[in-house]
């Protein structure tokens, strides 16, 4: 880096949408904001926070966040940085899409953080691209969007446009970004003012891996696992598990019984279950493509599950206020 690019201040713009995730947002902008408070007393970065309206945005669990402008021109040197949270494809209005497509072709960097992944989306700005979102919308996301890239990652860059797993992940993301504009000594005067002393790199997993989970102990039982997860739309009958792993059906009954508790069948089901509720909450994907996309051959027994599981018939999830992925809000 020449002088002038690592003694000039780098600014930020924060767009907060509605329903957006404090912990994320917290984490990424206290990165720039504890830098500012290096012993050398330079200022390494500016920002300014940004909503539609210029009204202070409340996030997810009900704190208000003030905000410095509605929709401004930004510089080209500006990064910004979309903050999402619950509900991202109704707070992504016609009018903020627009404003994000004519701003980002000046060619700054952009990104977001947790499901503001989808914001950029929604405004073509990711097609392409590999990305990340918070793992519990990852799957909604590679439905709706097939073109899209998804990394099981706690946040990834692809040239000019990064995204976040939202959470502490942001603060990964940021300390990244620190040492790449600042080096690593700021970078780690950071960390350690955050008590943060192992930054993560960008291919770390968002989830504790099932080898790390204390109650899994078998090997065996480990695989088993692993292969219900990755065929949960065209699902495996239990003696083709068994098969897999080198089990007799009852041995896998028995590990299923010991470690956790349950059936290989009813761990199964409680998968394809688990996608299938996500789906409804954060897509506008009917109840039969929900069911066909979770490996049910039957739209009674899947809403007959559904409802043992959950309490509610598939179709009653749209109305639960939850719903992430719509653009109006509505089903």
């Amino acid at each position: 880096m020449t002088t002038d690019e690592t003694t000039s201040t780098k600014a930020y713009a924060f767009l907060l949408i509605p329903g957006f995730s404090t912990l994320g947002f917290s984490c990424a902008l206290d990165c720039l904001s504890l830098a500012n408070h290096h012993p050398s007393g330079r200022k390494f970065y500016s920002w300014r926070l940004i909503s539609e309206d210029g009204a202070p945005v409340t996030a997810y669990n009900g704190v208000r966040v003030e905000v410095d402008a509605a929709l401004p021109e930004l510089a080209r040197n500006e990064t910004l940085v979309v903050c999402a949270g619950e509900k991202a494809g109704a707070g992504s209005t016609k009018t903020i899409l627009n404003w994000l497509r004519r701003e980002t072709r000046k060619g700054m960097d952009y990104g977001a953080l947790s499901s503001g992944t989808y914001t950029l989306a929604l405004a073509g700005l990711i097609g392409g691209k590999r990305v990340t979102t918070h793992w519990e919308y990852k799957t909604a996301l590679g439905e709706m969007l097939p073109d899209v890239i998804m990394e099981d990652t706690i946040y990834s860059i692809d040239g000019r446009v990064f995204t976040t797993a939202g959470g502490a992940a942001s603060m990964d993301l940021m300390l990244y970004r620190v040492r790449e504009d600042y080096g690593t000594d700021i970078a780690t005067w950071v960390a350690d003012q955050m008590v943060y002393t192992v930054p993560r790199a960008h291919s770390q997993g968002q989830r504790m891996s099932l080898q790390s989970r204390p109650e899994v102990r078998n090997a065996k039982l480990l695989l088993a696992m692993q292969i219900m997860e990755n065929n949960l739309e065209d699902p495996l009958r239990p003696d083709e598990i068994s098969s897999v792993v080198n089990l007799s059906t009852r041995q896998l009954e028995r590990l299923f019984a010991k470690y956790l508790a349950t059936s290989p069948k009813r761990y199964y089901l409680h998968l394809r279950l688990e996608k299938a509720r996500n789906l409804l909450r954060q897509t506008d994907l009917s109840v039969t493509d929900v069911c066909v996309a979770c490996g049910f051959q039957s739209l009674s027994h899947f809403s007959k599950s559904y409802r043992a599981a959950f309490g509610n018939p598939p179709g009653m999830e749209a109305s639960d206020g939850k719903v992430l992925w719509s653009d109006t809000g509505k089903r």
